[in-house]
């Protein structure tokens, strides 16, 4: 493996086989001022605006939601990457995707929120034309016009080209004629602007831009969800439907370019907002820890409870960490791009299709952390939690969604791998030289000598090691399986699952490294638990994932001699996660909350 300290831009998926450079690495303490205040700005918005109303927009009231909207536009909160030329703030890609975890602890708001700025209104920046983004763009990025996007169909969802709906040019040339439906459109019962695919003749994958009152374009009733119940939710219904020929978005037959692009972007801002959300359940159930008793004493100072609280803590940390890390690539790509003289579309996709693999892995990461929140956060309420007069039951209910749209996890766990393994196989990425130095030294005495004495070096070794267990798993497979692997799907989801870990782990170790630097150690001591608490358990999990693949495709001699090397390559020194718990705990107690 290179163990060359980075000096210059990874590449997408490129951390897998070099170190990083933790002094250029991008950290959340990174932000400038003006981010801070936007941030701050998103979490007044959010508990002066949304929260109050909560049960209101719950409850549907007509209107509501698209004043909000609307309103949330008036702040900026809406444009902030748009151009200026087209009413934006022209902000860089990192503090958009700070308004996104800014909002992301607004519930069904949050979702509209999203809907709007990301697939609302993205596909028409990135893929208009000039009269397209002169006509709409303005009006979508004050909020007098809202969003929506629809791809699915009741018999395609994952498999979006197998969609049925069609597009027929009208006999004077002047209209497509859509039929078909949509369904599971976020913001569908109220929005203005429709971005919608259709096959024209029936096998030209096309996207238009449709408007609500078009002729033979109707929606049906909002749906009856298990969570997110203040979103609006509809199926969309084409009948003969008139869409002029100058609302056909980018070029014909390639509206899979624009779906699946604007699907990176949307991955990593999805992450975004999950941790947003994680944070607040996080505080809620801090708050209510500390001010419930049993036993005559604050269920708060409960080693059980504290595991809980610390655990929280731990995944939003290491979450934060790589989303921002990944969201300062992408940024950087974007303005490489735009340098080289590519146009402002071109630079934000082409940086967001760069780091595919990340976006896709931070979406399984941040859904399931907001997962893992709100559900040990109801078990903290205990009955009460149950109880729809407390608002861990609204973030437990809403939560779930995460998991299934932008690309299910498994999609996406699935992706990951397909994705490293495709840009391997097209000289992109050098997986194979370092896939055969990690056989090499299977076959070596391991080197016990490393220079421990180093800040981190036993830290950032167990990293490498890390990625080593990688190599040699996925390498294993590419070599045993061939073109039978991307059949094997359990086996792809267990490479992917080491790789979210790995990523993790190097991430929030970065971060780490780089504050002990700024602050000192021992302004750091909570983080240090953090990080020395996920790397103990990451190795543990990175070994489980490991033997599940080699058992799947490995036996005899070759698989004792790869569970020896998985054993090496995971192998980390006792840790008392314990005791960092009750540290990282009590300090969430302290706070009243994650505040890291």
């Amino acid at each position: 493996m290179e163990t060359t300290k980075q000096t210059t831009a990874l590449k997408g998926g490129e951390w897998i086989i070099k170190e990083s450079n933790p002094f250029e690495t991008f950290i959340p303490e990174d932000f400038d001022e003006e981010q801070r205040m936007v941030m701050e700005m998103c979490d007044q918005f959010v508990n002066t605006e949304i929260l109050p109303v909560i049960d209101r927009i719950e409850k549907m009231e007509t209107g509501l939601m698209p004043s909000l909207v609307q309103k949330a536009g008036e702040q900026g909160l809406l444009s902030t990457s748009f151009p200026e030329k087209y009413g934006g703030l022209g902000k860089d890609f990192i503090t958009s995707t700070i308004v996104n975890e800014g909002l992301g602890g607004g519930y069904s708001f949050s979702v509209a929120i999203a809907a709007h700025t990301g697939i609302g209104s993205l596909p028409i920046l990135y893929f208009g034309t000039e009269a397209q983004k002169d006509k709409y763009i303005p009006k979508l990025a004050s909020g007098e016009w809202k969003g929506a996007y629809g791809l699915t169909e009741p018999n395609s969802g994952s498999d979006a080209l197998g969609a049925k709906s069609t597009a027929k040019l009208s006999e004077d040339g002047k209209y497509y004629i859509l039929n078909g439906q949509k369904c599971w459109i976020t913001n569908g019962g109220f929005a203005d602007v429709y971005t919608v695919f259709a096959k024209i003749d029936g096998d030209k994958f096309t996207g238009f831009i449709l408007e609500r009152g078009m002729e033979g374009f109707t929606q049906g009733p909002e749906e009856h969800k298990m969570g997110i119940k203040g979103s609006s939710t509809v199926q969309l219904y084409f009948q003969d439907c008139k869409v002029p020929v100058e609302n056909v978005l980018g070029e014909i037959g390639k509206g899979h370019i624009i779906a699946f692009n604007i699907l990176n972007i949307g991955r990593l801002k999805l992450c975004a907002a999950t941790l947003g959300g994680a944070k607040k359940a996080a505080d809620i159930s801090t708050k209510y820890a500390i001010e419930r008793e049993q036993f005559k004493i604050s269920i708060s100072r409960f080693g059980a409870i504290k595991h809980k609280l610390a655990e929280m803590a731990i995944r939003m940390w290491v979450c934060e960490s790589a989303l921002y890390r990944t969201a300062k690539w992408i940024d950087d790509a974007e303005h490489a791009f735009e340098a080289s003289g590519k146009s402002f579309a071109e630079s934000l996709l082409g940086a967001a299709e760069e780091f595919a693999i990340e976006c896709a892995m931070l979406k399984v990461y941040g859904s399931e952390t907001l997962d893992f929140v709100v559900d040990e956060g109801l078990q903290i309420h205990g009955g009460n939690g149950f109880s729809d007069e407390y608002q861990i039951s609204r973030a437990y209910r809403d939560s779930r969604i995460n998991r299934i749209y932008e690309g299910t996890i498994e999609i996406n766990r699935l992706l990951t791998v397909d994705m490293v393994l495709k840009r391997a196989m097209k000289g992109k990425l050098d997986l194979m030289g370092p896939a055969m130095s990690v056989q090499k030294e299977l076959m070596s005495i391991p080197d016990f000598n490393s220079d421990e004495d180093a800040p981190f070096a036993k830290e950032r070794k167990y990293v490498a090691n890390f990625k080593k267990a990688i190599l040699m798993v996925a390498g294993a497979a590419v070599q045993k399986l061939m073109m039978q692997l991307d059949k094997e799907q359990e086996i792809l989801m267990n490479i992917a699952d080491m790789s979210i870990e790995v990523f993790n782990a190097e991430s929030a170790l970065l971060r780490l490294i780089k504050l002990t630097e700024t602050k000192g150690e021992n302004e750091v001591a909570i983080q240090s638990d953090i990080v020395y608490a996920y790397l103990y358990d990451a190795a543990d999990r990175i070994n489980k994932a490991g033997k599940d693949a080699l058992n799947s495709f490995a036996d005899g001699d070759e698989l004792r001699m790869m569970h020896i090397g998985l054993k090496r390559f995971t192998k980390v020194e006792p840790f008392n996660v314990k005791d960092a718990r009750r540290r990282i705990a009590d300090k969430m107690i302290a706070n009243n909350g994650y505040r890291f």
